[in-house]
């Protein structure tokens, strides 16, 4: 604790880090231990928010889900299935993500 104290004496700007870390040392140190982050589900919920706020005829959850599939750079693959296959594939996203949405 001391060397906090002294860094902040000496470098103010540190006290917001500082804070920070000590509130959230458990997880951070966690990720070391593990090595997960939950990088991938912040960029898949970036990417929807970003779909939701620049396609605003979105009006069903399938049409977000299959612009969301589409936009994760699965368009070569889905562009070659027929609507009932993208369907599917949608379909296989939904059982997997969510679990993790709920």
């Amino acid at each position: 604790m001391g060397l906090y104290l002294e860094a902040t004496e000496a470098f103010p700007e540190l006290d917001g880090f500082v804070r920070t870390y000590e509130r959230w040392r458990e997880q951070i140190l966690n990720y070391f231990k593990s090595g997960q982050t939950s990088g991938v589900v912040e960029g898949i919920n970036n990417k929807a928010r970003v779909i939701t706020k620049r396609a605003y005829g979105i009006k069903s959850a399938e049409t977000l889900w299959t612009r969301l599939v589409l936009d994760l750079n699965r368009a070569g693959e889905t562009v070659t299935h027929t609507i009932a296959g993208l369907r599917d594939l949608v379909q296989a996203f939904r059982a997997l993500f969510s679990p993790a949405c709920a």
